[in-house]
């Protein structure tokens, strides 16, 4: 056949003939072939409700089950376990570019129908050949007869007055074979139909308000200005480790740009997210995400309003689609990277960026790296005041600024496997689910306490039974008994105590609303938190808000307090703080706010730390640390001296950062207590002797060890 473009060709179907394709791509796949053939494609034909097909098979009254029989026997003898799909068959495309010939010209139709699919192969000899290899009961087609009945045989069809799933005739623009296949695209999908299947417009989320504020990476995005500036090669690529915050630099570029506060030349820019996944989603065919990437490419370089996209885990690409350094997705990229026409912005790890994108100099070149590291504890702090808004509207709770604190330095002491601003954001983020289901749910030592009392309620009714009938019980019974008892009277304690603290929160609450309705908001989060960060380094109050909460629940309306009685209102919101306070201790039922202790509470969950040696005075026990360590060895005094006094250095920085906070040899005989100076100072200073990690050196003398 001439050389047309499957692409065109395809298009030239309607939508249920169209689908039929997408169909036998997806059953070629599930069945193992390497080639979507002519047999899977006539199975979804006549697999179809109602179509061109039905209606001349039960007009010359072909036997429907023979047929089906005859494609199962075709279909068993091809071959099998390919992993996927190589192409699409030589006589697929012959029968619909014969079909397309007789549906234009013979009937005068714009879109293909399978009727007119049908009266092409039988018109042609090789293909009619390849039918009855399939099944003799195509024999009983006759195909000049077919082709002069067609119109009345397939009268009522519900082909009838359908167009092209190109959109050539009105008619909505098809996707490609198998959406979840996608085998080939559509010519025309519509305008820029590629970018807003594969992508997402950043710049519109930030316009609508729909991100977080980004504080503290304006010097990352300068960076990233800088290079899309250039004329050519104008590509940054974010490097850095998970969770330091690459994704972020994109959205505080992308409010940026929603603001105007941009170059003008990069005022009306769309930054567009690629996703990746969704292009390699069911691309089975050999070409087909290639055909995907160059349709979005093709897009943005068409576009009249100029496109950066935003790859993240850009190192995907190499490989994508083919094997390293012949088909993959960046061989497609480097041209119109290097031309300057197309700019991108890609995000990988240091790891990944050395794995994958180093190892190709051409790729490399057409890239400049933006270093994005692991924020130092002051600027992360600043990170965690710019999302504190918005965790107080989603969680409706009070986050205190000692909260923030807390989510930081606490995050980074303890939780060493994970980067700043990720894990303080999460442990933030689950505080403030913590607080917000203390208020209004049960608290979980209630629930465990009355599932208990359940538990030995039935324990007792299974041994009085076995008791009525001779089974010796023992003190089985009374036991129980006696564990029901007490547990009904802590159940009693921890009610009334729940009562006790659900009052004090209420009315602190209450208390707290009526103080905060005549304040100012705090506004501004952003690099002014930064610049007021450097003009005044002082400390916010622990007990101010970090940001404007959101009301609890029944204060929102709540009348400001007058002057005069401002006074009062503090000095009762004092002794409530202070009942509360005495009441709790240190297991509270009721979280009234995000506070240190409750982010040390979830710290001490993830941990095992836990939280009383999180949430007491630090400096009050490495000061009395070498008096600790004395209490438990006994006639040291002069080495756990020397051992205080380093920990003191460390903890007042006064030390090198890069170096460990001490290292100790302890030497003397057996007995005098060397190993128990390191559980007590594993007690002392984390919590407990299961924080401690002991290598044995004896053992990695035997040959066996």
């Amino acid at each position: 056949m001439a050389e047309i473009n499957r692409v065109k060709l395809f298009g030239k179907l309607n939508a249920p003939t169209y689908k039929t394709i997408e169909g036998a791509t997806v059953f070629c796949k599930l069945r193992g072939n390497p080639y979507v053939e002519l047999e899977h494609w006539l199975a979804q034909l006549l697999q179809s409700p109602d179509s061109d097909w039905h209606r001349i098979v039960k007009h010359y009254q072909l036997d429907a089950s023979a047929l089906a029989r005859d494609l199962t026997s075709a279909l068993d003898r091809l071959p099998r376990g390919a992993s996927r799909i190589s192409d699409i068959s030589e006589h697929i495309a012959d029968a619909i570019e014969r079909g397309w010939v007789y549906g234009s010209l013979l009937y005068g139709e714009a879109a293909v129908r399978s009727g007119h699919v049908l009266v092409g192969m039988l018109k042609t000899k090789n293909l009619r050949n390849a039918l009855v290899a399939i099944s003799r009961q195509f024999e009983r087609l006759k195909a000049d007869e077919l082709s002069e009945e067609l119109a009345k045989v397939v009268a009522g069809s519900p082909e009838e007055g359908l167009g092209a799933s190109d959109g050539s005739s009105g008619a909505a623009g098809g996707a490609a074979p198998g959406e979840a296949s996608g085998a080939i695209a559509p010519a025309a999908m519509g305008k820029q139909e590629a970018l807003k299947k594969f992508t997402l417009d950043l710049t519109e989320q930030a316009r609508s308000g729909r991100m977080d504020p980004i504080v503290g990476r304006d010097d990352e995005i300068r960076q990233v200005i800088d290079i899309l500036m250039r004329r050519r090669q104008n590509n940054p690529i974010l490097v850095g480790e998970a969770g330091v915050g690459k994704t972020a630099v994109v959205e505080g570029f992308a409010q940026r740009i929603a603001r105007g506060d941009v170059p003008p030349s990069l005022k009306d820019v769309r930054l567009l997210a690629l996703d990746v996944g969704l292009l390699q989603a069911g691309a089975s065919m050999k070409g087909e995400f290639e055909q995907r990437l160059r349709s979005v490419i093709d897009e943005v370089q068409a576009s009249p309003r100029p496109i950066i996209l935003y790859i993240d885990e850009t190192h995907t690409l190499v490989g994508a689609g083919g094997a390293a350094g012949t088909g993959d997705a960046a061989n497609l990229l480097k041209p119109a990277l290097a031309r300057g026409t197309l700019r991108t912005v890609g995000a990988t790890t240091f790891a990944e960026y050395k794995k994958h994108i180093e190892k190709d100099p051409a790729l490399t070149r057409r890239f400049q790296t933006v270093q994005v590291d692991e924020p130092d504890e002051p600027k992360a702090i600043l990170m965690m005041r710019g999302v504190a808004s918005t965790m107080e509207k989603h969680h409706q709770v009070q986050i205190l600024d000692e909260a923030l604190e807390a989510a930081v330095k606490l995050s980074h002491r303890y939780i060493p496997a994970r980067q700043l601003p990720d894990k303080s954001v999460s442990l933030l983020d689950t505080a403030c689910a913590r607080v917000a289901v203390s208020l209004h749910a049960v608290p979980p030592e209630v629930d465990d306490s009355r599932k208990r009392i359940d538990a030995l309620t039935t324990e007792l009714e299974i041994i009085g039974r076995e008791k009525a009938i001779g089974v010796a019980v023992g003190e089985r019974e009374s036991a129980a008994a006696q564990a029901l008892h007490e547990e009904r009277a802590r159940l009693a304690e921890l009610e009334a105590r729940w009562t006790d603290e659900r009052r004090l929160v209420d009315e602190l609450l209450a208390l707290r609303a009526q103080l905060r309705a005549g304040l100012r908001p705090v506004e501004g989060t952003g690099s002014a938190l930064e610049a007021a960060a450097a003009a005044q380094p002082a400390a916010q109050p622990a007990e101010q808000p970090a940001a404007p909460p959101a009301p609890a629940a029944g204060d929102g309306d709540a009348p400001p307090a007058a002057a005069p009685d401002r006074e009062t209102t503090l000095a009762r919101l004092q002794q409530v703080q202070a009942e509360l306070a005495a009441l709790q201790g240190e297991h509270p039922l009721i979280l009234p706010t995000v506070d240190y202790q409750a982010v040390a509470a979830v710290v001490g969950d993830w941990t095992g730390i836990p939280v009383g040696r999180m949430a007491r005075n630090e400096i009050e026990m490495v000061l009395n640390l070498a008096q600790r360590l004395g209490e438990r060895v006994i006639g040291q005094d002069h080495a756990m001296e020397m051992i205080a006094k380093r920990i003191q250095t460390s903890r007042a920085g006064l030390d090198n950062p890069s170096k460990p906070i001490g290292v100790f040899m302890l030497a003397g005989t057996s007995g005098v207590g060397k190993t128990e100076t390191a559980l007590a100072l594993a007690e002392a200073l984390y919590g407990g002797e299961q924080n401690l990690i002991t290598i044995n050196m004896s053992e990695y003398q035997e040959a066996h060890t």
